[in-house]
C-alpha cells in the first residue's frame, strides 16, 4: 500500500499493531509482543482496560471537545480535583496539556511569568542536570542534559546550566557514604547558583528517577531534601519532572513522595492517560497561582487541545483504577519481584554492571567489565542489538545508548504494565536474558 507516513525513522518497515490484550500488543500477522516497557512507560494499565474504554465511550456520547477559551468541562474539573487530593503539600492547581514536553514547556514559562508577576524580572536562568531528559520541544530540550539529543539543535536552544546527576553507581567515590555522596552532588546546585548569581536564577528542574537517558536511576536518600533547602535559601523554584516516573510507576502516585520533598511545580503525563488518550499536566503551588491571580490574571500560554474532555475522562478513569484497585501496592510488590528475578538471572553476569530502580521502573546497565565499570565501545551499538533481538522474541523493552555521557554506555529500561502477573515477570526476564546473551555473542 502507499506509504506517506513520516515516522520516527526512514529506515526499515515496522509491523502494524492491530490489537491490544492486557500486557500484550498483537500485530497484523498475529504475533504477540509482551510490552515490557509500557511503550515508553505509558501503558500502565495494559492495552484493553474495560473501565477506561467505558469511560471514553460515555464521554464521547456526551461531549468530545469544547475549547478552553470559552468553556471548562466536568471531566477536566474532576481530574484537577482528583490530582490535587493526592498531590504533595502546597500543590493546589492543575494546568492540563496534551503531553510531557508540553507540560515542561508550561512549567518553564510559568516559572518565568511568576517572577515577572512578583517584580523579579532579572530571574530567568534554569539549572538542570547532565544526562536528564525533559522533552523534545525547544524549551524542554534546552532544559534536558542529554548531549546526543541536544547536539544538532544547539543553536536554537536557550542557554541552560547543567550540574552532575545523582548517579550513585557511576559517581560515588570509594569509601564515600551514600549520604555524603548525595550531599556532595546536591551542593553542586548551590555552587552553580553562586556562579550565575542567585538573583538571576529562576528554577532547578530534575527527574526524581531519571528515565530514558540513564535507565531508572533513583536519587540517593537525602539528595532531594538538600536540593529543596538550597532552592528555598535562594528563592528558586523547584520543578520536578515526573512525566515518566510519576503516576504510580515507582509505587507512589507522585514519585517525590519517596524522597520526602514537595516541589513548587510538577510535570506529569505518560501514565496519567495510560496511552488511552494524549494528556499531560503541570501541577503548581497555590503560591504561584495566587501571584498570577493577583497580578496579570492571565497565564500567557496555551494550546488548542488543553483540558480536552475525552483526554480528561480517560485520565480520571486511569487514576480511579490505580487507586481503587490498589495498584500502587501492587507496583511495589511486583517491582520487588521483578528486581529479584532480574538479579537471579543477571546479577552475576560478567557484563551486567547494575540493576536498579523503584517499583515497576527498572534499569539494567551493561558493561564491558564489571570490576572497572568500563562501558562497551559505542560503535558496537549493543543496546540496538538487544532491542532487535528482544523484539524478535516477542518482547518490547527500551534499550538506549549514551547512558554515561550521551555517547558511552548502554542500558535497558523496563516499565511493564502495573497489571503484570508473576508468570509474565518470568517471561519478561527470560526473553530479556536471551536477547542480552544473543547481543553479546553477535
Amino acid at each position: 500500500m502507499p506509504d506517506h507516513l513520516f515516522g520516527r525513522s526512514t529506515k526499515g518497515a515496522l509491523p502494524v499493531a492491530v490489537r491490544g490484550e492486557g500486557c500484550y500488543l498483537i500485530d497484523a500477522a498475529g504475533k504477540r509482543y509482551f510490552d515490557g516497557s509500557g511503550g515508553a512507560a505509558v501503558s500502565c494499565l495494559g492495552h484493553s482496560d474495560a473501565g477506561v474504554r467505558a469511560a471514553l465511550h460515555d464521554q464521547l456520547d456526551r461531549l468530545a471537545f469544547a475549547h478552553t477559551g470559552f468553556f471548562t468541562s466536568e471531566p477536566a474539573e474532576a481530574l484537577a480535583d482528583r490530582l490535587i487530593a493526592h498531590a504533595p503539600p502546597g500543590i493546589d492547581r492543575v494546568y492540563l496539556v496534551s503531553g510531557g514536553s508540553e507540560a515542561v514547556e508550561a512549567a518553564l514559562k510559568l516559572a518565568r511569568q511568576y517572577f515577572m508577576e512578583i517584580g523579579q524580572p532579572q530571574r530567568h536562568r534554569v539549572i538542570a542536570r547532565r544526562q536528564s531528559y525533559h522533552g523534545n520541544t525547544l524549551g524542554a530540550l534546552a532544559a534536558g542534559g542529554n548531549a546526543w539529543r541536544r547536539a544538532q539543535f544547539a543553536p536554537l536552544l536557550v542557554e541552560t546550566s547543567h550540574i552532575a546527576p545523582c548517579y550513585e553507581y557511576r559517581d560515588r567515590a570509594p569509601g564515600e557514604t551514600v549520604e555524603a555522596y548525595g550531599l556532595r552532588v546536591a551542593d553542586e546546585l548551590e555552587a552553580e547558583i553562586n556562579r550565575l548569581g542567585p538573583e538571576t536564577v529562576m528554577a532547578f528542574i530534575a527527574e526524581p528517577v531519571v528515565g530514558a537517558t540513564a535507565g531508572a536511576v533513583p536519587a540517593v536518600p537525602g539528595y532531594f531534601r538538600r536540593i529543596r533547602e538550597i532552592c528555598d535559601q535562594h528563592g528558586i523554584l523547584l520543578i520536578l519532572d515526573e512525566v515518566m516516573c510519576g503516576m504510580g510507576r515507582t509505587g507512589h502516585l507522585f514519585a517525590c513522595e519517596e524522597d520526602g520533598v514537595a516541589p513548587d511545580l510538577i510535570t506529569i503525563a505518560k501514565g496519567l492517560g495510560a496511552g488511552y488518550q494524549p494528556i499531560g499536566a503541570l501541577l503548581t503551588s497555590g503560591r504561584i497561582y495566587d501571584a498570577v491571580a493577583a497580578g496579570s490574571g492571565f497565564f500567557q500560554h496555551g494550546h488548542t487541545y488543553m483540558g480536552h474532555p475525552m483526554a480528561a475522562a480517560a485520565a480520571n478513569a486511569v487514576l480511579e483504577a490505580i487507586v481503587a484497585r490498589g495498584l500502587l501496592a501492587r507496583v511495589r510488590e511486583q517491582g520487588a519481584r521483578l528486581q529479584a528475578a532480574l538479579e537471579a538471572a543477571l546479577g552475576q553476569h560478567p557484563h551486567i554492571g547494575d540493576i536498579r530502580g523503584r517499583g515497576l521502573f527498572r534499569g539494567v546497565e551493561l558493561v564491558a567489565d564489571r570490576e572497572t565499570k568500563v562501558p562497551f565501545d559505542p560503535a558496537l551499538k549493543l543496546h540496538a542489538r538487544v532491542k532487535a533481538l528482544a523484539f524478535e522474541a516477542g518482547l518490547i523493552c527500551y534499550p538506549m545508548g549514551g547512558t554515561i555521557d550521551g555517547q558511552r554506555g548502554d542500558h535497558i529500561l523496563l516499565a511493564p504494565p502495573f497489571i503484570i502477573e508473576d508468570a509474565q515477570i518470568d517471561e519478561l526476564v527470560s526473553k530479556l536474558s536471551g536477547a542480552i546473551r544473543g547481543a553479546l555473542a553477535a
